[in-house]
């Protein structure tokens, strides 16, 4: 039984269907989320500029889990949470270099399909399920002895491209 009221229909006891959270209040949600801190503080995120009324860059933060050969190392990423966010994944991108079976080594892009989370989304899933599925990944037995490009971001990622080494013989 719906009734109307301000011309707003409000559903009654018994009404069914999941309650649809709109896009802004579940960033703002996730926005104080991540500005309060998560669990042991490995792990954080926030907006990029506190300017974008549209809320769709973040920057997230991952400490190396211990005893990987991540133990230890900062890794910054960039979010971009698009119009359709929670609805679809946002894009995922390690800043800093890193190697990881699900991550492409040129652009550090995450990859839907190589990550699960990201290739299953689920609107429910947040960024900070993200970060830590990501540190959690960090952990397991294909990426805890991976061989780690010295610590840098992408911009030297960048530079290192442009490089080309000549050899002087005198």
């Amino acid at each position: 039984m719906l009734e109307e009221a301000d011309g707003f229909a409000m559903g009654s006891e018994g009404s069914s269907g999941p309650v649809v959270v709109p896009r802004n209040f579940r960033l703002l949600e996730e926005l104080e989320r991540g500005e309060k801190g998560i669990g042991d503080g490995t792990v954080s995120y926030g907006m990029d500029d506190a300017d974008d009324i549209f809320m769709r860059s973040w920057t997230g933060t991952i400490i190396g889990p211990p005893n990987t050969v991540h133990e230890g190392r900062i890794y910054q990423l960039k979010l971009f949470c698009d119009t359709d966010y929670p609805d679809k994944p946002p894009t995922v991108r390690f800043q800093t270099r890193i190697n990881m079976t699900c991550v492409n080594q040129e652009t550090g892009l995450v990859e839907p399909s190589l990550f699960p989370m990201l290739g299953k989304w689920e609107r429910e899933h947040t960024m900070e399920d993200i970060l830590t599925s990501l540190k959690r990944e960090m952990s397991t037995p294909q990426n805890r002895r991976l061989y780690q490009p010295h610590e840098g971001n992408e911009d030297q990622r960048v530079e290192q491209k442009g490089v080309s080494l000549r050899c002087v013989i005198m």
